[in-house]
């Protein structure tokens, strides 16, 4: 996920939630969890141009929080436009007949408040967070350059090595970074989900003016777009404030979403990234999984408890093999995010202690990954995950960043508040053997991609 000041992880909590059927089978108990209520409270209306609002009102501080979610990012670009929609995020920060170039961070900035935005695959967010007596004017400046952006020529082009640079910083100066790129095209392929966020710098170079209206012309529009309110406000008072600076936008004939199901050619693949300014050597294997729109997806919640059981921090399989009983490596972990319309993947990985082999950890998380899908999940490992992310979701729902965020990429990703809400007891309904049905179903080497991060010359 990409923001205008720093690259993000894709696995960030709001990706806890999500859609999905019930996962109980017949005949089976699952393990006994709490349901939780949502902390805040979500209130939703739609407006007569089809733009969805989400009122999460709390009056503990004197402060609100708006953002809008655009259902467009990188994985709906043109093909040869790599970039345009992280681009074209850059660019709504460029000006409108009634708000100059630059002047939209500065007003909100001399009232004490702050605001960003970020592009992801499949989503596109902007948000604000300012006093309570403030929303009128963000709500006005932000329906401003929904409908009235500017879009010029000398405004782009140093924009344009603005984002260039920002590749350099987050992307070609890391090698973990640009190994990641080959690994995720390696997995999904030169297409969606296996193209990086920020573009390929040949293609970032081409883009213009042309470029820019035309996407923006084509996505930003209310009846493609959620309003999310969090604060130190009310329902009825957001529903007047939409209804004055929103409702009067007109709705546009949005382009249908679109993901492929094809994937990378010739797996399983092995990629490798050897350079001088790797101290820290990593391995790590990528499988194919179901999301929560994508292939199995009754998978979706057994996956993500499995992903705790194997790498939920030092108590995760991974962690106490590799780390705590073998000393082989500083770190082990495992990850799987379910939040996404196309397919999602499942990962495992280690950082090794100097002077210990990479086959011989790479060997290592293979016999702790073995040996679970042979002997199952005890009640207790499973007990242990789930209650790891009910605690992380008590956290997200409780705070008026995480909070919306949760709403936003759900909904943005085809769920709805239910999902959201039902969450917490879809993941304390995850029986043993839908966490071990689902785990020997995707941990197929056949279907991954293995990662070596490696020092210049190494053998």
């Amino acid at each position: 996920m990409l923001t205008r000041r720093n690259l993000l992880t894709a696995g960030s909590v709001a990706s806890l939630f999500g859609l999905g059927a019930p996962l109980v089978a017949r005949g089976q108990t699952p393990v006994s969890m709490p349901v939780l209520a949502p902390t805040l409270p979500a209130h939703t209306f739609e407006l007569a141009n089809g733009l969805q609002v989400i009122v999460l009102p709390s009056a503990r501080a004197p402060i609100v929080t708006q953002m809008v979610w655009y259902k467009v990012g990188s994985a709906d670009e043109p093909p040869g436009k790599s970039g345009i929609a992280h681009f074209l995020e850059h660019l709504m920060f460029k000006g409108t007949p009634n708000v100059p170039a630059g002047e939209f961070s500065k007003v909100i900035s001399r009232v004490g408040g702050r605001d960003n935005a970020f592009t992801s695959y499949d989503y596109t967010a902007y948000h604000q967070t300012v006093a309570a007596d403030q929303l009128d004017m963000v709500m006005r400046m932000e329906a401003d350059r929904m409908a009235n952006l500017i879009v010029a020529e000398k405004e782009l082009l140093p924009e344009r090595d603005v984002v260039l640079e920002e590749r350099r910083q987050v992307v070609e100066s890391r090698p973990s970074a640009l190994l990641d790129e080959v690994t995720r095209e390696a997995l999904f392929g030169r297409q969606g989900y296996g193209i990086p966020v920020i573009g390929f710098p040949q293609e970032i170079r081409e883009l213009g003016v042309a470029d820019a209206k035309a996407f923006y012309d084509h996505h930003y529009a209310p009846n493609n777009a959620i309003l999310i309110v969090a604060g130190d406000t009310t329902v009825d008072g957001v529903r007047a404030l939409a209804d004055k600076y929103y409702a009067p936008i007109a709705r546009k004939d949005v382009p249908a979403r679109t993901r492929s199901d094809a994937v990378g050619d010739g797996l399983p693949r092995r990629v490798e990234r050897r350079d001088r300014r790797v101290t820290q050597p990593e391995w790590s294997r990528d499988y194919l999984a179901p999301s929560y729109r994508m292939g199995e997806t009754q998978q979706a919640y057994a996956l993500q408890v499995f992903a705790q059981v194997l790498g939920g921090g030092q108590t995760g399989r991974l962690y106490r093999a590799l780390v705590l009983d073998q000393k082989i490596a500083l770190d082990a972990s495992a990850g799987y995010s379910a939040q996404s319309l196309g397919w999602a993947s499942f990962g495992v990985g280690v950082s090794t202690v100097p002077k210990r082999s990479m086959d011989e950890a790479a060997a290592a998380v293979q016999q702790v990954i073995d040996q679970t899908l042979r002997d199952g999940v005890s009640e207790e490992d499973l007990l242990r995950a789930k209650r790891r992310l009910l605690a992380a979701a008590i956290y997200a729902r409780d705070s008026l960043a995480s909070g919306p965020r949760i709403y936003g990429s759900t909904l943005t990703t085809g769920g709805g508040l239910a999902e959201v809400a039902d969450w917490p007891a879809r993941i304390g309904a995850v029986t043993r053997e839908q966490v071990m049905s689902a785990a020997s179903a995707v941990l197929v080497e056949a279907r991954s991609v293995t990662s070596l991060l490696l020092p210049e010359g190494a053998g």
